[in-house]
């Protein structure tokens, strides 16, 4: 491996300033009020949002901060009795739900034995689902069993929901799915 001046540089300058600061706090200084004032100053003028961490259905307080309309922190809400300021690793990542810059924002689709990909407007998309949900349906939709058991039912669509989900959304789909017969019904909030 070889290693520039510049690298050799900012290695030493990196490993120095963190020798410092573990000097500092293994001699017993407070480097608490240094932290917290510079969160402070991260967030001195924004807006801040009680909310919901969306992913498992603990239902985790969260308090979102956001200047001119932009998030710019998301931390756990104190006042919570669920998780009394704390998040855990998915919570934790709430904010690159909104930031990430590969998050999709656009419906691609590709058709069956395509290399490519291509952008469908939402319209088209939610008709092409609908279309191959009831097509597959009619196909299998199961009335009665062969001893006359009545139990209105396709074996052949499985419903998996997603974790980034809210309890509402997760009632409303499970609705939904089991209105159309099926059975098979998973959360990946659970898995």
């Amino acid at each position: 491996m070889e290693v520039s001046r510049r690298d050799f540089l900012r290695f030493s300058v990196g490993a120095a300033g963190g020798t410092a600061l573990a000097g500092l706090a293994g001699s017993g200084v407070n480097l608490g009020p240094v932290v917290a004032r510079a969160q402070e100053l991260r967030i001195k003028n924004a807006k801040v949002t009680p909310s919901v961490c969306p992913y498992c259905s603990v239902g985790c307080g969260t308090l979102i901060h956001t200047i001119d309309g932009k998030i710019v922190n998301i931390e756990g809400d104190p006042r919570s009795p669920h998780n009394e300021g704390t998040l855990c690793p998915k919570g934790a990542a709430i904010f690159q739900l909104h930031v990430n810059p590969n998050r999709p924002t656009q419906v691609l689709h590709r058709a069956a034995g395509a290399a490519d990909w291509e952008v469908w407007d939402l319209e088209r998309a939610m008709t092409r689902i609908a279309e191959l949900t009831k097509k597959t349906r009619d196909e299998t939709f199961i009335e009665k069993l062969p001893n006359e058991k009545v139990v209105n039912m396709t074996p052949a669509i499985f419903a998996l929901g997603g974790a980034t989900l809210e309890v509402e959304f997760n009632h409303i789909c499970q609705k939904l799915m089991r209105g159309l017969g099926i059975v098979a019904i998973e959360n990946q909030a659970r898995i």
